[in-house]
C-alpha cells in the first residue's frame, strides 16, 4: 500500500517551500521494503526483513518507500535523501537568490515543523537514559501492577552458567522481551522471572584432590561468578546501572537454591511414590573423561570422529535339526560374518542377532586371480582370513553379497540361501574365549544398509543388544570400569583403555586368530561429551531410572494439547518422546542435588519411602543439598531409623541435570508469588525437544498429569552472514555487546545500540537458524534511521496539536478515510502477528498531510492517530525509540478514565476503530485503484524528467483518458472534489490534472509524455505529461495561470492569495 505526505501551509491546504513531499507507491500486499531502495538488502541471504507472508487481504502501509525528502536545519525536521528531489527541494535549489528573497516574505505564513525528537539516535547516550527513566520509575513494575487483563507467565530456561553471554543468548531473551512488552501493553500482569542452571563446570586440575565438599563449593562459587556475569550482560547489557531486557533481576532462581532443590526433591519423592523410579542395571551412555552416565541430552555429535572398524567371522559350531539339512555340508567351514565400529566390545559378545525376514546366503570366499582389486592403506587393511587361502564358507545378507564382494575383492560364490528365522539357535564359538553362543533374532535395526545383515550382540554396550538380551535372557557383561578400561572380565585385556590400546589388543588378537576378514577406517557421528569434548562409550552399570513406558501415553497425548511454533516442531517431540526408552536420572558426581536413598551395608537393598523423602526435603529446604555431604546418616534419617543408622550408608549418586531444570515447574510456577502452573509460554532453542522441554513435561505429567507450558515456542542457532557456525577461531563471532556498545575502533565497528540488535531480532524468521554480521547490522541500521526520520516527521507536524483539536471521521477528506481504513487493518495484521509470535511479519508505519485551517486539523487527527499507533505496535521490539518518541510527544494522551499516560508502555494497545474499518468496500478499492493510477503517472512523471521537461513534479501537468465511462466519471468527480486534499492534482503531487473526454489527435500530439495504466485486466488509462501551465507560486510552488492576477501579491496563487488576504504580512517582511 503506498503512502503519501499531504500539504501543510496557514489557513490553507497550499504546500509550503519547506515541506517534505513523499511520494505514493505501489508496493506488494506484506512488503515493507521499497524495490528501488532497499533491493541490495532483500537480496541478502542472512534477512528476508518485514516481509508480510499475509494472513489478511488487505494491503498495508509501506514505511520505508521514502523516495525524497527535503531537509532542514536545526530543529526543522525531514531526512535527507541521496535521489535527486522530485518536489519543491529541487525547485529551492534551483531558486537564485531573489527568489529565496521573495520566499521569505511569506515564511511566516507557513506552519513549519517543529520538534525536539532527534533525527540521530546517539543511542550509547540515549537509551541508558530512557532505560534510567524506567528504572527510577518502576515502569516495568508499575504498569503490570495497573494492568488488570490476567496474568502472562513466560517462565524463563535456565541458561547454563558456564561462560559469558553470546548472540544466542541475546536472540532468546529479547525474543523473550518482545513478548512480555507486548503482553503489557494488551493489560496483562506480566510476570518474568530469569533462572540459571549450575553445572559444574570445573577442569580436572581444579577438581583435583578436592574432597566432595570442598569441590561443591568451589564448583558453587564458580557457578556463581558466571551468573552474575551473565545476569549483567541480560540486565545491564554494557550500560552500568541500566536495564535493556525487563525481568525480575532481583530475585532469579537458581537451580541451587535450597528452596529449589527442596522442590526437586519433592518431584522425585512423587515419582518414586508412584513407582516410576527403579534401580537396574543397564547399559547407559557413559563418559570415562567425566566417569558419570550421561543422558542424551548431554551429548554432542561433533563432525569428524573415525571408528576403528572391522568385518569379522565366528566359527559355526553347530545347527538346530531343522535347519541342520541346509547347513551341514559347509562344517566345519562355516562361519557367521559380522561389522562392527567397537571392536572392544567383542570380549562381551553374547550373540548373534540376525532379522527373520531378510534373506541370507551362504557364500564361499574365493581370491580373485591376480592382483587384488582393493590396495591396502592407512585407511583399509585386509586381514589374514583372505590371505590365508583356505576354504571358507561365510553367512551373509544376501543383498549384500555384491557390496561386500567389491569391498573384500573377493569372489563370493552363493552356494545356499535361507531365511534369517532358518538360523535362530544356531551356535558359534565365542571368537576370543570360546564358549558357546547362540544366534538369535533381532529387531527392525538389523538391515542392509550396512555391515553384513548379522548383528555382533553385547548386551552390556548397546541398547537394542540389551532389549534382545531380554528376549533370550542373554548374559549382561560389561568388562569395563568407571575410566573406561578393561577389567579382569576381559582377561589379558585387563587395563587396557576400550577406547585406545584396548581398541587395537581386540583387533590384533582377532587377526592373530583368523577372525578379521578386514579393518577399515570408518567416519561416522559419534557422542562425545559435552562438558570433557570427548568420546563416550555404552556400558551397563548399575543406575536409577524414571520409567516412560508408565507415562509415555500420557505424555504422547498432552503433547496434542499444546500449542507449538512452528507448527512442525510438534513432529520433533513426538518422535523423541515415542521412542524414548527409560530415562537414566542418576549421576556420578559429587555435585548436584542428590538421590535421597540409603542403602543397608550388608544387603546393598535400598531405604527410600515417603518418611525418608520428606525428612529429607525439609533438611535440604534449610541448609541445602551440601547437607548431604556434611551430614550423618543419622541425622539424615528420620528420627524412627535412629537406631538402625549404623546399618545404612548413604547413596552417592546425584540426579541428572535435564531433572534439574526439568523440575523448574513446581519449583519456581508453583512457589513463586504471581506466577502459576502451568506456565503460558515455554521458549528456548530447538535443540530443547530432547532437553528441557522434554524432561519438564515428563516430570510434570508423571507428577501433575499434565504438560507444564499451554505454549512452547522454538528458535534456531544463530550463524554468521555467510551461514557458517560462529567460532573463535575463524574470527567471525558476532559479539552483543560489542553491537550495542561498538569496538575499540568506532569508525570500524560502530556501537548501534539495543533497539537495533532488537529490530534484527525482529527481522529474521527466527523459527530456523539466523544469520548476523557487519553487512546485515549496517542494512538494519539503516532501516531504523528511517524509522526514526518517520517518527520525526510525525512529531514535527504535530507540534501544536492538541486532542480538542480532532475532526470527526465523517468530516475528514475520502483519502484520509481510506488511510484510516488502512491503519485500522494495519494494527490488526500486527496484533495477529504478535499473537502468534512471528514478529518478522510486523513493521509498517502510516506517513499522511498550513495553523488552524480545517485542512491542516483534518490532516492532523490523521498524523495523531498513526503516531499513537505506529509507537505503541512497535514499542516491544523498539522500545527506545518508542519511548523516546512518547517523550517528546507535543501533546498529551490520557486514557479514557482520564488518567494521564507518561511512558509508553503505560498507553495500552491500540484501540480497535469500527468506524474506521466501516469504510464501504466500493471506495477502498477505488482508491487502491487511485494510488495503482499514481504509481503509473509517477513512472511518465519520471520519463519527463529524464527528459528535461521538467524538474520538481509541481512541474507538471497530467492528461488523463479512459473510456471506461464509470471510471471516468469518477475521475472528474475527484478532479472537482471539494475537499482540496481528495483532488487528483494532490494526490499526483502536480500542478494540474486534466481528464480528457477524447483522445483528440491534435492535443495528443502536442503532449510530449505518455503512458497506460491497466485495471481490472481489460480497461486502461491513458497517460500524458506536459509542462504545467501559467506561473509558479513563490508560497507554495504549483504553477497557475492566476499567479499575476493579483496587485498586492503578483507572486501569489489564488489559494495562497486567500490565505494571506486575511494575514497581513509582519512589518520587517514587507520591508524588501
Amino acid at each position: 500500500m503506498s503512502f503519501f505526505i499531504k500539504s501543510f501551509a496557514t489557513n490553507s491546504s497550499v504546500s509550503t517551500p519547506r515541506e517534505a513531499t513523499i511520494a505514493m507507491m505501489q508496493t506488494s500486499s506484506y512488503r515493507v521494503l521499497s524495490h528501488r531502495n532497499c533491493s541490495s538488502f532483500r537480496k541478502t541471504a542472512s534477512i528476508n526483513a518485514f516481509q508480510f507472508r499475509g494472513s489478511s487481504s488487505a494491503k498495508v502501509f509501506s514505511f520505508l518507500n521514502v523516495r525524497h525528502c527535503s531537509t532542514y536545519s536545526g530543529d526543522e525536521v525531514c531526512s535527507s535523501s541521496k535521489r535527486r528531489s522530485r518536489g519543491p527541494l529541487m525547485a529551492a535549489k534551483k531558486a537564485s537568490e531573489g527568489e529565496k528573497q521573495e520566499e521569505g516574505k511569506y515564511k511566516h505564513t507557513v506552519d513549519l515543523p517543529k520538534t525536539t525528537f532527534g533525527m540521530r539516535a546517539n543511542a550509547l547516550v540515549r537509551e541508558p537514559e530512557i532505560q534510567k527513566l524506567w528504572d527510577d520509575h518502576q515502569v516495568f513494575k508499575r504498569v503490570a501492577d495497573k494492568n488488570d487483563g490476567g496474568n502472562f507467565v513466560l517462565h524463563d530456561g535456565p541458561p547454563y552458567a558456564n561462560g559469558n553471554l553470546h548472540m544466542g543468548h541475546a536472540l532468546n531473551k529479547i525474543l523473550k522481551d518482545i513478548i512480555n512488552r507486548y503482553k503489557l501493553l494488551q493489560n496483562y500482569k506480566v510476570h518474568y522471572v530469569p533462572g540459571w542452571d549450575f553445572l559444574q563446570s570445573l577442569d580436572q586440575n581444579a577438581k583435583k584432590d578436592l574432597t566432595p565438599s570442598k569441590l561443591r563449593a568451589k564448583a558453587a562459587k564458580f557457578a556463581k561468578a558466571t551468573v552474575k556475569d551473565q545476569m549483567a550482560s541480560f540486565k545491564l547489557c554494557v550500560y552500568t546501572g541500566t536495564l535493556w531486557i525487563w525481568a525480575d533481576w532481583d530475585n532469579p532462581y537458581l537451580t541451587l537454591d535450597p528452596e529449589y532443590e527442596a522442590a526437586q526433591i519433592e518431584v522425585f519423592g512423587q515419582m518414586a511414590l508412584q513407582g516410576y523410579i527403579y534401580r537396574g542395571k543397564k547399559p547407559v551412555h557413559w563418559s570415562p573423561s567425566s566417569r558419570t552416565a550421561l543422558a542424551e541430552a548431554e551429548l554432542e555429535y561433533p563432525e569428524g570422529h573415525v571408528s576403528r572398524s572391522i568385518y569379522a567371522v565366528f566359527r559355526m559350531l553347530s545347527a538346530p535339526p531343522a535347519t541342520d539339512g541346509l547347513l551341514k555340508d559347509f562344517f566345519p567351514d562355516l562361519c557367521l560374518a559380522i561389522w562392527t565400529t567397537t571392536p572392544w566390545t567383542v570380549p562381551a559378545n553374547a550373540a548373534v542377532a540376525v532379522n527373520a525376514k531378510l534373506q541370507y546366503a551362504v557364500v564361499e570366499v574365493q581370491s580373485l586371480e591376480g592382483d587384488s582389486i582393493i590396495s591396502e592403506n592407512k585407511r583399509r587393511r585386509v586381514g589374514n582370513v583372505l590371505k590365508e587361502q583356505k576354504k571358507l564358507f561365510i553367512i551373509v545378507a544376501s543383498d549384500l553379497v555384491p557390496k561386500l564382494e567389491a569391498k573384500w575383492g573377493s569372489k563370493l560364490v552363493v552356494k545356499k540361501t535361507l531365511l534369517g528365522s532358518d538360523l535362530e539357535n544356531c551356535r558359534y564359538f565365542h571368537p576370543i574365549d570360546n564358549r558357546e553362543c547362540p544366534v538369535v533374532i533381532g529387531g527392525d535395526y538389523i538391515t542392509t544398509e550396512s555391515g553384513t545383515g548379522l548383528v555382533h550382540t553385547a548386551p552390556g554396550h548397546g541398547q537394542e543388544d540389551y532389549a534382545t538380551g531380554l528376549k533370550y535372557g542373554l548374559p549382561l557383561l560389561s568388562p569395563v570400569d568407571d575410566d573406561g578400561k578393561f577389567t579382569e572380565e576381559a582377561g589379558q585385556f585387563n587395563g587396557l583403555h576400550v577406547l585406545g590400546d584396548g581398541n587395537g589388543a581386540v583387533v590384533k588378537y582377532l587377526d592373530e586368530h583368523m577372525s578379521i576378514i578386514m579393518e577399515e577406517s570408518y567416519e561416522h557421528k559419534y557422542p562425545y561429551d559435552w562438558r570433557t569434548k570427548k568420546p563416550t562409550i555404552f556400558r551397563a552399570t548399575e543406575q536409577w531410572f524414571a520409567s516412560v513406558e508408565g507415562f509415555r501415553q500420557a505424555a504422547m497425548d498432552a503433547i496434542g494439547h499444546v500449542k507449538w511454533f512452528p507448527p512442525q516442531a510438534v513432529n520433533r517431540i513426538s518422535a523423541m518422546t515415542s521412542s524414548r526408552s527409560d530415562w537414566c536420572i542418576s549421576r556420578q558426581r559429587t555435585w548436584g542435588v542428590p538421590i535421597p536413598v540409603f542403602y543397608h551395608v550388608k544387603s546393598r537393598e535400598p531405604l527410600m519411602n515417603e518418611e525418608t523423602i520428606d525428612h529429607i526435603k525439609s533438611i535440604i529446604s534449610q541448609k541445602g543439598s551440601d547437607a548431604w555431604w556434611y551430614m550423618k546418616v543419622e541425622d539424615l534419617l528420620p528420627e524412627k531409623y535412629h537406631g538402625k543408622a549404623s546399618d545404612y550408608e548413604k547413596g552417592t549418586d546425584t540426579m541428572d541435570v535435564w531433572f534439574d531444570s526439568g523440575s523448574s515447574w513446581a519449583a519456581v510456577l508453583g512457589k513463586r508469588n504471581g506466577l502459576s502452573f502451568p506456565a503460558d509460554l515455554y521458549l528456548e532453542g530447538t535443540d530443547q525437544h530432547r532437553g528441557w522441554f522434554q524432561s519438564s513435561l515428563l516430570t510434570s505429567i508423571a507428577t501433575k498429569g499434565k504438560p507444564p507450558y499451554s505454549s512452547v515456542i522454538t528458535h534456531g542457532f544463530v550463524l554468521d552472514e555467510k551461514g557458517c557456525k560462529m567460532s573463535k577461531s575463524l574470527g567471525n563471532v558476532v559479539d552483543p555487546r560489542t553491537v550495542i556498545e561498538g569496538g575499540k575502533n568506532q569508525k570500524e565497528v560502530p556501537g548501534y545500540g539495543a533497539d537495533v540488535l532488537r529490530l534484527w531480532v525482529s527481522s529474521v524468521d527466527y523459527t530456523g537458524d539466523v544469520m548476523i554480521g557487519p553487512q546485515v547490522l549496517r542494512q538494519i541500521s539503516d532501516i531504523y534511521r528511517k524509522l526514526r526520520g518517520t517518527l520525526r516527521y510525525l512529531l514535527s507536524n504535530l507540534h501544536d496539536w492538541k486532542v480538542g483539536n480532532s475532526v470527526s471521521h465523517n468530516d475528514l477528506p475520502k483519502i484520509d478515510q481510506y488511510a484510516l481504513f488502512q491503519l485500522e487493518n494495519v494494527v490488526k495484521n500486527i496484533q495477529e502477528s504478535y499473537e502468534n509470535y512471528q514478529f518478522f511479519k510486523i513493521f509498517q508505519l502510516i506517513i499522511l498531510r498550513g495553523t488552524t485551517s480545517f485542512t491542516r486539523r483534518s490532516c492532523q487527527t490523521v498524523l495523531s492517530a498513526h503516531l499513537l499507533a505506529i509507537v505503541r505496535v512497535v514499542a516491544p521490539i523498539l522500545p527506545h525509540l518508542a519511548e523516546d518518541a512518547w517523550q517528546n510527544l507535543p501533546f498529551q494522551y490520557t486514557l479514557e478514565d482520564s488518567s494521564k499516560v507518561e511512558f509508553v508502555f503505560e498507553s495500552k494497545w491500540p484501540v480497535v476503530n469500527e468506524k474506521c474499518l466501516a469504510f464501504p468496500t466500493e471506495e477502498v478499492d477505488f482508491w487502491g485503484k487511485i494510488l495503482e493510477l499514481r504509481t503509473e503517472v509517477n513512472k511518465v512523471l519520471e520519463v519527463a524528467r529524464t527528459g528535461k521537461l521538467i524538474g520538481s513534479s509541481l512541474e507538471a501537468r497530467v492528461y488523463l483518458h479512459t473510456a471506461d465511462a464509470s471510471m471516468a466519471s469518477k475521475l472528474h468527480e475527484i478532479c472537482a472534489a471539494k475537499n482540496d486534499a481528495d483532488t487528483l492534482q494532490r494526490i499526483f503531487i502536480t500542478s494540474q490534472v486534466e481528464v480528457l473526454p477524447s483522445m483528440d489527435n491534435e492535443l495528443i500530439n502536442k503532449i510530449p509524455y505518455s503512458g497506460e495504466y491497466l485495471f481490472q485486466g481489460m480497461n486502461k488509462v491513458w497517460i500524458g505529461v506536459s509542462h504545467a501551465e501559467g506561473s509558479k507560486c513563490k508560497r507554495c510552488w504549483n504553477y497557475s495561470s492566476q499567479v499575476g492576477s493579483f496587485a498586492e501579491h503578483p507572486t501569489l496563487c489564488s489559494r495562497c492569495y486567500n490565505v494571506i488576504a486575511v494575514q497581513p504580512l509582519p512589518a520587517m517582511a514587507a520591508i524588501s
